[in-house]
C-alpha cells in the first residue's frame, strides 16, 4: 500500500504540481520580474509550442484543453474590445468563462483519446463554437450604451468570482483529482493542474501580470504533460505499467555492490494464453505484475519482456532479500482472479418462444459442442518461480548476476516450480573455502 500511496503522489505531482508550485513562488516572492509584453510573448510561445506537440503526437485532448484556455482569454478580452491585460473584464462574460473553464476540462477528461480524427474533433469543435458565440452574444448585450463608462466602472470596482463558479471549479477539481489518482496518466494529472492554474489566472485578473503569468504556466503544464506521456511510453511497460527492459537497462549500469537481482517468471503462463485466450493472459501478467509492484525490502520490479520479470535490490544481499521474495511468491500464490470468458449466447436471457416446440427434440450437435468446449474454473491461481543472486567480490558484474539470477530461475523450475531459489555457493564450495581459510 506504501508503494502504490508513493507511485500515486508522484503521478499527481510530477511534472504539472511541481511545475506551478515553482511559478508561483517565483511570482510571489518577487524573483520573475519579466515585463508584462514578455510574459504575453512567453504565453503565446507556450500555447504555439503546446499546440504544435500535441499536434505531433496526436493528442487531441491537450489540444483541446489549451484551445480553451486560449479561447477564455480571448473572451475576456473582446469583452472591452482591448488586450486581455489591460484591465478588469466585464462581469457577465468573466462569469461566464469561469463557468465554462471548470466543465469543459471535465468534459475534455471524460472524452477518449481518438486523435484528430474527424469523428473524434468535430463534436468537440461544434461545441467550443456554440460557447464561444454564447459568450460573445452575452458579452454584447451586457454593453450598455456608454461602453466608456461601463469600463470606467469596472477599472475601479473589484471583479470577484461568483459562488456559483466556486462551486463549479471545486467540482471540477474534485473529479478531476480522484480520476487522476485513479488513472496515474500524465494528461488527467495536467489538467486538474491546469485547472488550479486557471482558476488562479482569474482570480488575479485584476492584476495583469500575474493572471498572465499563470495562463502561462497552464499552458506549459498541459505542454510538459506530453513529453511526460512520451517518457512513460518509452521507459514503462503500457500493459502492466511496471518499468520496462530499457528503464531495467538504465537502472542496471548504476547498480553498485552490494546489491541483489531477481528474476522472476510466471508458471505455465504458455498454458493460460492456448487454454482461455491471451485476454486472461493479460488478466494474468497484470495481476502478477500488481503483486511485484507493492514488493518489500527496497525492491523495484521491472517488465523484461513476456512473462519475464526483474526486481533490483540496490544495497541488498541475498539473505537480505530471501524472505521478503519468500513472501512475494506466497502472496502470488494466494491471489486468485475469475475468468471473464464463456460463450454467453449459451445463457438463455428470458422465455424463449421456441422452447415449447423444441423442448423434446434431441440437441446432439450442441451436446458435442458442450463437450468439446474446455470447462472454465471459476477462478484461477497464479504461482511464480524465482531466482535470486547477489553481488560479491567474485561475480560485481551486473551481467554475471543477471546469470548467475537466471540460472537459479531454471534450478527452480527443474525443481517443480512455484520456489524460490538461490544463487549460494554449494555447500561443497563453502566447505573447501572453509578449509582453505583454516589451512
Amino acid at each position: 500500500m506504501q508503494g502504490f500511496n508513493n507511485s500515486t503522489l508522484k503521478s499527481l505531482t510530477i511534472p504539472g504540481g511541481i511545475l506551478l508550485l515553482g511559478i508561483a513562488l517565483l511570482l510571489h516572492l518577487g524573483w520573475l520580474t519579466l515585463a508584462l509584453p514578455a510574459v504575453s510573448f512567453l504565453e503565446y510561445c507556450a500555447l504555439i509550442g503546446g499546440m504544435l506537440l500535441a499536434w505531433r503526437f496526436h493528442s487531441s485532448r491537450v489540444f483541446f484543453a489549451l484551445l480553451v484556455l486560449f479561447l477564455a482569454q480571448q473572451a475576456i478580452a473582446l469583452s472591452l474590445g482591448v488586450p486581455p491585460v489591460s484591465g478588469p473584464p466585464a462581469s457577465s462574460v468573466f462569469a461566464a468563462v469561469a463557468v465554462l473553464v471548470p466543465l469543459n476540462f471535465v468534459l475534455i477528461a471524460i472524452i477518449r483519446e481518438r486523435g484528430f480524427t474527424t469523428s473524434g474533433t468535430a463534436p468537440l469543435s461544434i461545441f467550443l463554437f456554440v460557447q464561444s458565440v454564447l459568450v460573445l452574444v452575452v458579452g454584447q448585450s451586457a454593453q450598455g450604451p456608454s461602453p466608456g463608462a461601463h469600463t470606467h466602472h469596472l477599472a475601479t470596482a473589484a471583479v470577484s468570482l461568483p459562488n456559483y463558479a466556486l462551486l463549479a471549479f471545486a467540482g471540477a477539481a474534485t473529479f478531476l483529482l480522484v480520476r487522476a489518482a485513479i488513472t496515474r496518466k500524465p494528461t488527467d494529472s495536467a489538467l486538474l493542474w491546469t485547472l488550479v492554474a486557471s482558476f488562479l489566472s482569474l482570480r488575479f485578473v485584476e492584476n495583469p501580470r500575474f493572471s498572465t503569468v499563470y495562463a502561462t504556466a497552464a499552458m506549459c503544464v498541459l505542454a510538459t504533460s506530453i513529453i511526460e506521456t512520451s517518457y512513460l511510453l518509452a521507459y514503462h511497460d503500457e500493459l502492466t505499467t511496471l518499468p520496462s527492459r530499457r528503464a531495467f537497462n538504465d537502472a542496471l549500469h548504476r547498480l553498485q555492490a552490494p546489491y541483489s537481482i531477481a528474476e522472476v517468471d510466471i508458471d505455465h503462463f504458455k498454458r493460460f494464453n492456448d487454454s482461455y485466450g491471451h485476454d486472461t493472459g493479460d488478466e494474468v501478467l497484470r495481476l502478477v505484475a500488481a503483486r511485484l509492484a507493492r514488493v518489500t525490502g527496497g525492491g523495484q520490479a521491472y517488465r523484461c519482456g513476456g512473462e519475464e520479470f526483474v526486481i533490483l535490490f540496490p544495497g541488498k544481499t541475498v539473505a537480505d532479500v530471501a524472505d521478503h521474495l519468500e513472501q512475494l511468491r506466497v502472496t502470488i500464490a494466494a491471489s486468485e482472479f475469475c475468468i471473464r470468458g464463456g460463450d454467453r449466447r449459451q445463457t438463455r436471457r428470458g422465455p424463449d418462444r421456441r422452447g415449447e416446440r423444441s423442448r423434446n427434440r434431441p440437441r446432439k450437435g450442441q451436446a458435442i459442442r458442450q463437450l468439446a468446449q474446455p470447462k472454465l474454473p471459476a477462478a484461477l491461481s497464479v504461482t511464480v518461480s524465482i531466482g535470486v543472486a547477489g553481488s560479491s567480490e567474485v561475480n560485481a558484474l551486473p551481467d554475471v548476476v543477471l546469470q548467475a539470477a537466471d540460472k537459479a530461475l531454471y534450478r527452480a523450475k527443474n525443481n517443480g516450480r512455484n520456489r524460490v531459489e538461490t544463487a549460494a555457493p554449494s555447500r561443497r564450495r563453502s566447505e573447501r573455502t572453509k578449509a582453505a581459510g583454516i589451512a
